[in-house]
């Protein structure tokens, strides 16, 4: 037995791929979230949830005309009989119908906390109360009346409606949102007048174009009014139910108290008015936008008021169009008009949902005619027999009293004076009572208005204008009842918001520092001088390369041995006081390769100005200042287009001489008017020939500079007057720096302009050592230079000054265009005309 039971189980099993099981089981999933769930029918514009909760409370009586009931009641009643899914989602459906700023006709009634603008929630279902709304009823209206189809609840015990009658086009007018599994809809809210004007014009006219609607239904018309900006949106979504409009808040500006103010009315649909607030607050506090002093939400029962005040120096449009750019003030709003059309759901126009909707009406006004027409005959013929028996009620009465039982004297009068059926049933169960006053003229009355209303019926359902007469009726009396003026002002226009970024930007004077390892940060000047020339927080073995005092609008360029290029806008760069370290430049710009270090920075101030650019391969070209300047600054950009074995020696400002300098200690002094001005991808030109040599140093000076400092990798320095220089042509490989000696093969590590006046500060294995540039010895160009260490010198850089900006500035023996050296094995050398450049010392 256990056997044969056995063979029967596994005669059962079939074997699946999971794909196909997922697949089956989705699908079944999906199919009932986007028709039962998330997705709107057309026809009446609901839900399931919604439509459920409207009925479930119309069931119980909880209309517009009853006293207020508990909420907990009426999501006990819906949930138990009609929607088992939790009663948090009920109650959620309920709330959202009750919201006036998110349904233009609210179809719920609630007293007591249902949620607000700023986001906060309703109060639980055991504190509010709620009753239908009076429009609720135009919806629910012939419910009765056999107008609509209906379906088993979940458990097979009622009834619930598959639609409801809906005697205007709620989808328009309501809107709605939901998303399910491949599918989401989302429908703005439209002016009740203007859709049911709409509606009217395609009865009258089932082939108008979009052209007559439009001038019709203008667009959304959001509960909480606003300005929608983008005909062509509208007409997208009306035409194939998708398109994008901008919404943005009313507002005016006032001027109180001598005061500069901007005051919000009215808010873009379904914005968060607290979030908005904060939002803007944070833009205040964070000094992201100069000119706004205070914010403040003013709004009450009289309605929505947002306060900003403007400082005296604002510019008002400037901070207006930050705002409508940067919050919530103007949001972008897509239509995606999809709705369930005969059990499937469909993007829809705004004519497919009008027709769909006159569709639905029509047969709710056929399907009520048929019913009340059937209602009418019948009583006709109940009146009809009451008039025929009033005429022989003495051999009625005798005739009932003689019969045996009911049925034998239905069948008696039947017999003797020749009722039908339903006539001697209505007289033999008519009460004695009734005949003491029985008006023969009243039922003579009842009989004519029966007859009118049977006839005006008849020609309902066989005259197809008196049908639509019928229609537009109806649809006059919603109109003339419920309809209000447009809140939502439309432009056929999308304003063009132009920001100019130096106008957001607070204009302060700070100053810039950026060091060897690539630490930048912006010091105010508070921060700077309140160090009394003390040296900043730098890592170990850091030191500063480049500061410069500059405003917050102005723009940097930082060059890297790679040959690309960082464009950093001041305002961008991280705040930090003199004693903190700063954030590495990768922060800011990204990009930057490891091993890729920095050489050269300026401040974009001339624009017309050049820069040469010298490469480790003695590759030279000049290109103007202006040429790096960028709109998007994300990321490092190309500024020299180099061979994989080439680097960027050096970056200056162009001056009228060039000299490069090589490792093998061979110079080359040229004009610069013989290198060509190219763009910032371009390769360059050839400067100094090149032999199992490469180039340490690229320099440009002119007259006012006198010495050319040397440093070798015999620990020897020696300066030279640039004087005594010899002149060359491009692409030579010049005249010697030093004698060549057997004892030691001397090769130059760096060489730079110098001045009498300035420190050199010499990296010896990581310990720094001062000496002055007057103590290095003016030497003629055969000699190799005089011993300045003991030990290694593996860097060495001009002592950057750290007493106070303003200090400096009032001091006139203060060296002026002072130059920063690096010297690192392979040498690299920037100067600061690179470093102190715009410090307009």
């Amino acid at each position: 037995m256990a056997k044969k039971e056995e063979t029967n189980i596994i005669s059962k099993i079939e074997d699946y791929a999971l794909e196909e099981i997922m697949g089956l089981r989705f699908g079944a999933y999906a199919k009932e979230i986007i028709q039962d769930r998330a997705i709107p029918d057309v026809r009446d514009g609901l839900k399931p949830v919604q439509r459920r909760i409207l009925f479930g409370m119309y069931n119980e009586h909880h209309t517009y005309d009853k006293p207020y009931v508990k909420s907990a009641r009426s999501v006990g009643d819906i949930m138990g009989k009609y929607h088992p899914h939790g009663d948090s989602s009920i109650y959620d459906a309920m709330v959202r119908m009750s919201q006036w700023w998110k349904q233009t006709t609210p179809y719920i009634d609630m007293h007591g906390n249902n949620g607000s603008m700023d986001g906060d929630s309703a109060a639980a279902m055991r504190y509010t109360e709620a009753r239908l709304s009076k429009i609720s009823n135009e919806l629910l209206q012939d419910l009765d009346k056999n107008t609509i189809e209906w379906a088993p609840n979940f458990d097979d015990t009622l009834l619930e409606p598959t639609v409801l009658p809906a005697r205007f086009p709620n989808l328009l007018v309501n809107g709605t949102n939901g998303i399910s599994a491949g599918y989401a809809t989302n429908i703005p809210p439209h002016n009740l007048g203007e859709i049911i004007d709409a509606t009217i014009k395609r009865i009258d006219s089932p082939n108008s174009r979009l052209d007559t609607i439009l001038e019709i239904v203008k667009g959304p018309d959001f509960p909480t009014g606003g300005i929608v900006e983008g005909k062509q949106g509208i007409i997208d979504a009306f035409t194939k139910g998708r398109g994008k409009v901008i919404v943005k808040c009313k507002y005016e500006f006032k001027k109180e108290k001598g005061k500069e103010q901007i005051i919000i009315t009215e808010i873009p649909f379904e914005v968060n008015k607290a979030n908005m607030v904060q939002k803007i607050d944070e833009i205040r506090i964070e000094k992201k936008l100069d000119g706004i002093a205070e914010v403040r939400d003013e709004s009450d029962r009289e309605g929505l008021r947002v306060v900003i005040d403007l400082k005296n120096n604002a510019n008002k449009d400037v901070v207006i169009n930050y705002l409508l750019k940067n919050t919530d003030m103007q949001i972008t709003y897509n239509y995606n008009m999809v709705a369930i059309v005969n059990r499937r759901p469909m993007t829809l126009g705004i004519i497919p949902i009008l027709d769909a909707y006159i569709t639905h009406k029509r047969e709710v006004i056929t399907r009520r005619s048929k019913y009340e027409l059937d209602t009418y005959k019948t009583r006709l013929n109940i009146v009809d027999g009451f008039l025929k028996m009033m005429s022989v009620l003495d051999q009625v009465i005798k005739i009932i009293r003689a019969s045996q039982n009911k049925m034998d004297a239905k069948n008696n009068l039947i017999k003797e004076f020749s009722f039908n059926e339903e006539q001697a049933e209505a007289i033999v169960t008519l009460q004695l009572y009734r005949l003491t006053n029985t008006d023969v003229v009243a039922l003579e009355e009842e009989q004519k208005r029966l007859l009118a209303l049977i006839k005006e019926l008849e020609e309902i359902l066989s005259d197809e204008e008196k049908l639509k007469s019928i229609m537009k009726d109806e649809l006059r009396a919603i109109k003339k009842e419920y309809a209000h003026p447009r809140k939502t002002l439309i432009r056929d226009e999308i304003t063009d918001i132009k920001l100019d970024d130096k106008d957001l930007i607070v204009k302060e004077q700070v100053v810039v520092s950026i060091s060897h390892d690539g630490y930048i940060k912006r010091t105010s000047l508070k921060s700077y001088n309140s160090m009394q020339g003390e040296a900043p927080m730098l890592k170990p073995g850091d030191y500063l390369t480049n500061i410069f005092e500059v405003s917050t609008l102005d723009n940097l360029i930082v060059f890297t041995n790679l040959g690309q290029y960082l464009f950093i806008p001041v305002h961008i760069i991280n705040e930090a006081k003199w004693k903190e370290l700063g954030k590495h430049i990768n922060n800011l710009i990204n990009g930057m390769s490891d091993g890729e270090k920095i050489i050269s920075s300026f401040v974009l101030d001339n624009k017309d100005s050049e820069l040469t650019l010298f490469t480790k391969n003695g590759l030279v070209k000049k290109t103007k200042l202006e040429d790096y300047i960028v709109s998007r600054y994300s990321k490092a950009m190309m500024a020299f287009k180099l061979k994989d074995d080439d680097e960027l020696v050096s970056v200056t400002r162009n001056k009228n001489n060039l000299l490069l300098i090589s490792h093998n200690g061979y110079y080359l002094n040229i004009l610069s008017n013989e290198v060509s001005t190219v763009g910032t991808k371009a390769t360059g030109v050839k400067g100094i020939s090149l032999k199992d040599d490469y180039l340490v140093s690229g320099i440009t000076y002119d007259e006012n500079d006198d010495y050319l400092t040397i440093l070798t990798n015999n620990k020897t320095m020696k300066r030279v007057k640039l004087q005594d220089l010899e002149k060359h042509t491009r692409a030579k490989k010049g005249s010697t720096l030093m004698k060549k000696v057997k004892s030691f093969d001397y090769k130059v590590l760096t060489a730079f302009i110098s001045k009498s006046h300035d420190n050199i500060i010499l990296n010896e294995d990581g310990d720094l050592k001062i000496i002055k540039s007057s103590d290095i010895p003016i030497m003629d160009l055969v000699s190799t230079g005089s011993s300045i260490s003991k030990t290694k010198v593996i860097d060495a850089f001009i002592e950057p000054s750290y007493e106070s900006i303003e200090v400096l500035k009032n001091t006139e023996n203060t060296p002026k265009n002072e130059e920063i050296i690096e010297i690192i094995p392979e040498v690299k050398q920037t100067s600061l005309d690179d470093f102190y450049q715009d410090f307009k010392l």
